[in-house]
């Protein structure tokens, strides 16, 4: 490339195809800027190492599902990319004074090294062309589960258009091309060293003889392909190169079931809440939709999506992100069907690889109908009975304290001084199966010597249903009635046996100045006790017993761990996501006491409960708990166990359904107590 008006061409295209690439950026961030001011700082560095250069998400995806493949696109792209940066560096350093080290020993080093890594690059786009025909094949079919086998009720969820193929064709050709270009330098002017660029040495013997007009001949279409590339980029699904990397340098560290807080000035106003327009959710969540690559994991996860209902996670957003652009009202252009039929088990949350937070999103809208007064049917049922008794289940006060007959219960109002609030929950009061799991754990705690204390009639609902619902005036309302009850018993630790009262009382509460409080489930407490000598572990066969990860519990607070150490079952389930765990997360021992089914741990199925489900109407083949209980009882244990009074209630009526053997469902505290009693 040598004259001026070679170099000016260069200069030229390659500053303005980026130019390009920044601009169609900038149009994009204008949409973004819509929304509202992000309330967090976000931790830059942490973000872009886990997410982006430590690809943690990804990780963490199946092996079937592509995870292998792109982590070979991902770092090869990333070696090509730093390998370009280098020799840059190099060319251009003596302009600033820095001596050109691109010679000898480094030299030959980058060669063989990146030469490797570029394969690397290449073998992971033919993997994913191959699957993405695949895909385009079975687009509309149904799918089988990839540790099952057995069909999916709903259609394969990832749709493939020409698109998709231009942008893996697009990264082949420059990763070609770029090889073609190292051999024809080989070859039209060799040197005794070029071995160690062995893939381009070995393709420079098929350019025997190569003129140096030739070479440049091939260095000029090389880069044809690298200015397409990014002057095309922002519009192709790789896109999430660009807007990926931003959503994980300004991601918030907040945990997974913390939905965003509504403030008191918003509430007091009167005017509707909610997401309607772009306006309404943060400038992050309107970034965060621009990443999404429509690569269909969230809904492939979907419980809701898995038994023939309406919601499509990947739809949400998409159809969120196009209401953004045209201005549309959110709730309209999603489906207000869609909204409601999620149980905000944030599978889809852990399966996203670019971290969007789906929930928040679809919560958001939930609010904005019932804002507007457009919630009906049996969703207002929990609402009307917490406004009216103060507990989901419509429980008076005073028979909180009913399942306490006889046991010497203390209370908090005794004024004695205690360790643990027992937090039970509405249905640990009132469920009469929940009810034997209060009255167990109550029992294992006196045996212990835990100082412990209720506080009765004074408990009142958390508010989690309202809050998912959409409700968040009476969230705030339960909220603050029992932060000032923990502020006035100077309350510093709480048990519960309800993982959505775990979530909401450790994640959400702290919003409502409810700080330094520990909370721990009782699987989590019995297990220090069972580890301290202090009860005994529970008796079980191998294999008679399965249990049943709640979705609060194990994916969204990372418990999954504890209730196995009951049983005497060590497994690794809490542990942060390893590389290429399989769909069930990282398998407990080998000796494994507990029959697990195929999904558990992060990767547990939902009941169906949460997101207010338990108390609105369902068609009865469209039941998230037939599917779950179907692969419980698959593991061939005649005894179920569970760890959440919402999870109880769903498998039970499921079981029944789907099968007439005798099961029996008990709590993990339950089975704790036969062996202590």
């Amino acid at each position: 490339m040598d004259g001026p008006l070679p170099k000016a061409i260069f200069y030229t295209l390659t500053f303005l195809s980026i130019a390009i690439m920044i601009w169609q950026v900038a149009g994009q961030s204008r949409h973004w800027m819509k929304g509202k001011k992000i309330t967090w700082r976000p931790n830059y560095i942490s973000g872009l190492i886990t997410y982006v250069l430590a690809q943690r998400k990804v990780m963490g995806s199946r092996p079937k599902e592509g995870a292998p493949l792109h982590l070979l696109i991902f770092y090869g792209f990333l070696s090509l990319f730093i390998a370009t940066t280098l020799l840059a560096l190099a060319t251009y350093g003596s302009v600033v004074g820095i001596p050109n080290w691109h010679k000898g020993a480094y030299y030959l080093v980058y060669e063989a090294v990146f030469d490797a890594l570029g394969l690397l690059f290449i073998i992971g786009i033919l993997w994913a062309l191959k699957r993405r025909y695949h895909l385009a094949r079975t687009e509309g079919q149904p799918i089988p589960d990839p540790e099952t086998g057995k069909l999916n009720r709903s259609a394969n969820p990832i749709t493939t258009t020409w698109q998709d193929f231009a942008a893996l064709y697009l990264l082949l050709i420059l990763g070609v091309s770029g090889y073609v270009l190292e051999a024809a330098r080989i070859a039209a002017n060799p040197k005794p060293w070029d071995h160690y660029s062995f893939v381009g040495y070995g393709i420079a013997q098929l350019l025997p003889g190569l003129s140096p007009a030739g070479y440049i001949a091939i260095w000029w279409q090389h880069m044809v392909w690298v200015w397409l590339f990014f002057a095309f980029l922002p519009q192709m699904r790789i896109k999430h190169i660009i807007f990926a990397t931003l959503t994980a340098a300004g991601t918030e560290e907040a945990p997974m079931g913390k939905l965003p807080t509504v403030s008191p000035e918003s509430l007091e106003s009167g005017e509707p809440i909610g997401a309607a327009s772009a306006r309404d959710y943060s400038r992050w969540h309107l970034l965060s939709l621009d990443a999404c690559m429509s690569c269909g994991r969230c809904t492939e996860v979907c419980p809701a999506y898995n038994t023939g209902k309406i919601l499509n996670p990947k739809q949400i957003v998409q159809d969120t992100h196009r209401a953004i652009r045209t201005g549309e009202n959110i709730p309209a252009a999603v489906s207000e069907e869609a909204l409601w039929a999620c149980t905000t088990c944030n599978a889809c949350v852990e399966a996203c690889p670019v971290l969007i937070r789906h929930v928040d999103l679809i919560v958001d809208a939930r609010r904005n109908l019932v804002s507007e007064g457009q919630l009906t049917g049996t969703a207002t049922i929990p609402l009307k009975q917490i406004a009216g008794t103060g507990s989901a289940w419509g429980q008076a006060a005073p028979e909180r304290e009913q399942w306490m007959e006889g046991l010497n219960i203390p209370l908090a109002r005794n004024g004695k001084p205690f360790e643990y609030l027992f937090w039970v929950g509405c249905a640990g009061a009132t469920d009469p199966a929940a009810v034997r799991t209060t009255k167990a754990f109550a029992k294992l705690l006196q045996k212990a010597g835990v100082s412990f204390a209720c506080l009765g009639q004074e408990e009142t609902c958390t508010g989690d249903p309202a809050r998912r619902i959409g409700d968040e005036a009476t969230f705030q309302h339960q909220g603050n009635t029992n932060v000032a009850a923990f502020h006035q018993y100077n309350v510093r630790k709480v048990v519960t046996a309800c993982p959505h009262c775990l979530n909401t009382l450790k994640n959400e509460y702290p919003d409502l100045g409810l700080t330094d409080l520990e909370v721990v489930h009782h699987t989590e407490l019995l297990a220090e006790l069972v580890e301290s000598g202090r009860l005994k572990s529970a008796q079980t066969l191998p294999g008679s017993v399965t249990y049943h990860d709640p979705c609060y519990l194990a994916r969204v607070n990372n418990i999954s761990d504890a209730p196995r150490k009951l049983v005497g079952q060590t497994s690794n389930l809490d542990s942060s996501t390893p590389l290429f765990t399989k769909e069930i997360g990282i398998a407990p021992d080998s000796n494994n006491i507990l029959a697990e089914p195929t999904h558990h741990g992060k990767k547990t199925l939902c009941c169906g409960a949460g997101g207010g489900r338990m108390w609105m109407e369902e068609e009865p083949d469209q039941r998230p708990g037939n599917r779950r209980a179907e692969e419980l009882l698959a593991t061939g244990a005649k005894t179920v166990a569970l760890g959440c009074p919402f999870c109880r209630i769903m498998l039970d009526a499921s079981i029944k359904q789907v099968t007439n053997e005798e099961i029996k469902l008990v709590d993990m505290a339950e089975l704790l107590q036969d062996a202590n009693s």
